[in-house]
């Protein structure tokens, strides 16, 4: 699946360009990157294999088979992907059981769209079952649409999640603001023509055409997400 090529940005019913916002998950709304690499630490630990703390860059925000992959090539570990992709989730999932912490603005900007009745979708490359028991904690009503990892053609750093998610919501891509954490994410939407707003949660992030790098969540809200989006008439 690819991008067409961008229309014209016209102005929406209620005066504004932007169509849907479109939000990553893991490290983006919730504090959670930190919890995959504890759980891949740990697995791997008890397989007689140490992780390199310089591999948290290449695993994060990626889908689970190639971060499953790198790290069974990496250590040599007597384990599949299939079997890993299993206890990774079931790890993750025992993890965040009670509740999930929800990264700083997060809980902010999520009731500022819903209150402006603002078009959402939570695009992730967690699996389905993650993502439904995050949803308990961010609000599922809160998002129109989510799409998972384990649902779509080819996940990020493909274009498909956010091309899917923009479908959904009846946008364009290049009327919707995408956030993201993670470099693979931000890959996935500029790849779907989205203008992408980038929280860096573990690793650089540079700015880049279409590209707007922020500290955090608290320095993201609608306004701002809709002077991202010019219209031309």
């Amino acid at each position: 699946m690819t991008s067409t090529v961008p229309a014209p940005v016209a102005r929406t019913a209620d005066g504004h360009a932007l169509q849907a916002v479109l939000l990553d998950m893991d490290g983006t709304l919730v504090d959670t990157e930190g919890f995959w690499w504890d759980v891949e630490v740990d697995i791997f630990g008890e397989l007689g294999h140490r992780l390199d703390e310089s591999w948290r860059d290449v695993v994060v925000g990626g889908p689970m088979t190639r971060s499953a992959a790198f790290l069974i090539e990496s250590t040599g570990a007597a384990i599949g992907v299939a079997e890993l992709s299993v206890l990774l989730n079931e790890r993750f999932e025992a993890r965040i059981a009670d509740a999930v912490p929800l990264m700083p603005g997060a809980e902010r900007l999520l009731s500022e769209l819903a209150r402006h009745n603002v078009p959402t979708a939570l695009v992730s490359a967690s699996h389905r079952r993650v993502i439904d028991r995050v949803l308990r904690s961010l609000g599922p009503e809160r998002f129109a649409i989510s799409v998972a990892g384990d649902e779509v053609p080819r996940t990020k750093p493909h274009p498909d999640p956010y091309l899917i998610a923009a479908k959904a919501l009846g946008a364009h891509p290049s009327r919707c603001a995408v956030v993201e954490d993670t470099a693979t994410g931000v890959a996935s939407a500029e790849a779907a023509g989205c203008r992408v707003v980038a929280v860096p949660s573990v690793g650089r992030i540079p700015s880049a055409p279409g590209r707007t790098v922020v500290g955090s969540l608290e320095d993201v809200d609608l306004r701002f997400l809709r002077s991202l989006i010019t219209p031309m008439n």
